[in-house]
């Protein structure tokens, strides 16, 4: 994300008015700050039922999943660029770090599961290299909980942000997926799709990594410990 971008949504994390993707097409979508800043709603606590284990949320902005995950007995790992959404996450009790998820993180390899959630399957612009790079994240076995776009869309490259005031960021990379476009890139970075839903006007699809657990993995348990720092 650039310097200015960034800065656009420190500033909606502040405010909680809603941001604008611009793609490069020229098509928009506006993401609801306010629903980031509050506490998990009803369909947020759906999709995290589904966490079976420690669980990072990539992009975990403010730390609304996170936090919930805490609350009910997960272990859970934010990761976002935002100092201030992680500051914010932290605040709500959640463990969450700054760091860009394409750099070494903790636990690599050994989480049960990840989270990309709000659309965050965009993250810099190439659904396949993000794919791929979280299924080094995840275990053998282990599952990756997207949301995706509801309508069948794929675009990629770079988008800009767009602020209440109509101050727009320079370009930085990001994607839209939809379902269909998902299940082709999840058969081409390693993963199976398992699951796909609609809830609450917002689109789901789990993913399971494909690779079967070595022999002498240790089984997977709720409380299993992953260090968070």
């Amino acid at each position: 994300m650039t310097p200015l971008a960034l800065a656009l949504y420190d500033q909606a994390l502040g405010h909680g008015r809603p941001l604008v993707v611009r793609h490069a097409d020229g098509a928009e979508r506006t993401h609801v700050v306010g629903r980031w800043i509050a506490p998990a709603d009803a369909v947020d606590h759906a999709l995290l039922r589904r966490c079976s284990g420690p669980t990072v949320d990539l992009g975990c902005g403010p730390g609304r999943l996170v936090a919930a995950l805490a609350a009910g007995g997960v272990p859970a790992l934010g990761v976002d660029v935002s100092a201030r959404a992680v500051a914010m996450a932290r605040a709500r009790g959640a463990a969450a770090i700054v760091r860009d998820l394409f750099a070494p993180l903790p636990g690599e390899g050994r989480w049960e599961g990840a989270l990309l959630a709000d659309g965050n399957v965009g993250i810099g612009g190439s659904p396949h290299r993000l794919l791929r790079r979280v299924a080094g994240l995840v275990r053998p076995g282990g599952d990756l909980l997207v949301e995706v776009r509801p309508d069948d869309v794929y675009r990629r490259g770079t988008a800009r942000l767009v602020d209440a005031s109509g101050l727009v960021s320079a370009p930085f990379g990001w994607a839209e997926v939809g379902p269909v476009a998902l299940r082709r890139v999840a058969a081409a970075t390693g993963w199976a799709v398992a699951a796909e839903w609609v809830d609450g006007g917002r689109a789901f699809t789990r993913l399971v990594n494909r690779p079967g657990p070595s022999p002498s993995s240790p089984p997977s348990r709720r409380n299993q410990t992953v260090a968070l720092r």
